[in-house]
Formats: C-alpha cells, sequence, structure tokens
C-alpha cells in the first residue's frame, strides 16, 4: 500500500469531495509522487492519466478540463512519473517502465482504490500502462476503458525520426553520443524553454501547432532534469511488451496517432491494434508526437467515449 497526504489545492474550483487536491502518493522504494485528482467523489469512473517522457501532467491539463466541463464529469487523476515534474528525484536504476508500472498501480491503490477504470496513457505513459498489466494484473483487470495515445508495444531502438535511412543512422549516432551528456549534469532542468523550442518544435510538434501546445510542450520538457532524460532513455529502448497487449483483449480500447509523429509513428499504433483486434485506431492528420495538447478535441472525444462505455 502506498501512503498519502494531500490538502486542497489553491488554484482548484467547487466545494468538498469535488475540489481538486493535490497529494503526495510514496511508493514502496520511498519516492513521494506529485498527484493531482479532480471530480467527483461519486463519479461512475476514474479516469488516470500516464504522462510522456520529459514531460509532466500539465501536458494532459487540457483533455483533463475537457473531462471535467462534461454532463457527467468522472473523477480525474494526473500525476507526474518518478524524477518528472513535482515528483521526488530518483537514482537511475530506478529509471525503468517496469518501475513506472508499480507507481501507478501506487497511485489507483491511493487515489481509486475502488470502481472501473480508464486508463490513458501518452508516449511512456502509454509503455508504463502495457507493463502494468504484466506486473499488477489485477489492477489492469479494472480498466473499463483505454487510450494509448502516441505510443509503441516496441521496436523503438530503430527509430527512423522520419528521416531517410542515411539520416536515421546519424541521428541515432549522435542520440547515443549525447545521453552521457544529461547524465553527468547536476543543473535541476534541461535549459531556458527559448533555447530548446526549436529542437522540440521538429521533433514533437506537428504542422502549425497552436500557442498553447508549443508552450505546454517545451515548457514541460525544459523544466525537466537532465538526469531525468538521460535515466530512462535505456528502457525506452528495451521496451517490448507485444505480449502484454492481450490482457487488454477485451477491454474497449482507443490507439491514437499523429501522422507527423517522428517518435512513435503511425506503424508503432497499427502494431498495437493489430495486436487488440477490438482496437480503434484514429490518425489525426498533421499531427506530432504531442497529442493530448496538439489535437485536445479529439483525443478529448475519444476518452469521453470510454468514460460513457465504462459508466
Amino acid at each position: 500500500m502506498a501512503d498519502v497526504d494531500g490538502a486542497d489545492s489553491a488554484d482548484s474550483a467547487g466545494r468538498g469531495t469535488d475540489r481538486g487536491t493535490d497529494q503526495r502518493v510514496t511508493t514502496d522504494d520511498g519516492v513521494r509522487l506529485a498527484v493531482r485528482v479532480e471530480g467527483p467523489a461519486d463519479a461512475a469512473a476514474t479516469v488516470v492519466l500516464s504522462h510522456g517522457w520529459t514531460l509532466d501532467s500539465r501536458t494532459w491539463g487540457p483533455v483533463a478540463a475537457g473531462l471535467l466541463r462534461g454532463p457527467c464529469p468522472p473523477r480525474v487523476v494526473r500525476y507526474d512519473h518518478r524524477g518528472h515534474g513535482r515528483s521526488d528525484a530518483v537514482p537511475p536504476e530506478t529509471m525503468t517502465i517496469a518501475r513506472l508500472a508499480d507507481d501507478l498501480a501506487h497511485v489507483v491503490s491511493a487515489a481509486a482504490p475502488e470502481g472501473p477504470l480508464v486508463l490513458a496513457g501518452h508516449s511512456m505513459g502509454g509503455m508504463a500502462l502495457m507493463a502494468l498489466a504484466e506486473q499488477h494484473p489485477d489492477v489492469a483487470a479494472r480498466a473499463a476503458g483505454l487510450a494509448l495515445v502516441a505510443t509503441a508495444s516496441g521496436g523503438l531502438a530503430r527509430t527512423t525520426f522520419g528521416l531517410s535511412e542515411r539520416g536515421a543512422a546519424l541521428a541515432r549516432s549522435v542520440d547515443r553520443r549525447l545521453r552521457d551528456l544529461p547524465a553527468r549534469s547536476r543543473r535541476p532542468a534541461m535549459g531556458p524553454p527559448w533555447l530548446l523550442s526549436p529542437a522540440m518544435r521538429w521533433l514533437l510538434l506537428g504542422a502549425h501547432p497552436d500557442p498553447r501546445a508549443r508552450r505546454l510542450t517545451v515548457e514541460a520538457v525544459a523544466a525537466c532534469r537532465p538526469q531525468t532524460v538521460a535515466g530512462f532513455r535505456a528502457t525506452l529502448d528495451e521496451h517490448d511488451r507485444d505480449a502484454a497487449l492481450a490482457a487488454y483483449a477485451s477491454t474497449p480500447t482507443a490507439v491514437l496517432a499523429g501522422d507527423r509523429d517522428r517518435l512513435t509513428p503511425v506503424a508503432a499504433a497499427r502494431r498495437i491494434a493489430d495486436a487488440l483486434p477490438g482496437a480503434r485506431l484514429t490518425v489525426f492528420p498533421g499531427a506530432g508526437h504531442m497529442l493530448p495538447v496538439e489535437r485536445v478535441p479529439g483525443v478529448l472525444a475519444r476518452i469521453g467515449e470510454l468514460v460513457r462505455s465504462a459508466g
């Protein structure tokens, strides 16, 4: 079981149990995870939103707000992965997708111990949902809906970044050489947003992203700890969980992809959908990797459908 402490957030709205709270959930290895819980305590279902590598729970903020504005809002849980956002920094040896699955189980135990769940994971957050099925099948069995957003079940070590074969080989070589640089850094953040913006715009966003999508993406990455950027890189390459998807074979599932995603391309989404014949695959034209901020109405609609079926 996870330890929890929490207090009402000053920026939340509403009264009583409908008021949002910021909590700290302590895992079995002593890491304190920052968790945000919003929505009515008696909601028919709880949506758990798991973010991607180098990001934080702010990137799910627009979708969470949309869910909470609905006529029958669910309970919504967002949290920062270990080493990310407001959660504790952690040693590199604990920066694994397997460990993220354990953390997710702690968050669910603390924030949504009963009732149906709709699990939504973006990028590495989606990979954590796959690992959850391997390591905590009792939690995965509570999923009445699953949204896998711009993620992959494996094959990331061979990513092409949307480049030619020669360009991709060069990019992977540069990537390998640069991995050790953040690992040696003791800085609390990657750097100023203005400096990182051009690279993040190319790597993570699609065509013509709006200002909010750019801002949320760049600010999250800029605030990430360099050691977190480096520490989780290896586990992404090692991720191979096609078999784990079988646990969700009977779960209503939405698989979402952007056709300009350089990190988890449409082929990765099709690979997931092929393993889950009942899944609904949606490809967003012109979108990149950051679907939760680039295509808010579309992502919100798909998750909303899952929430309604779960209730």
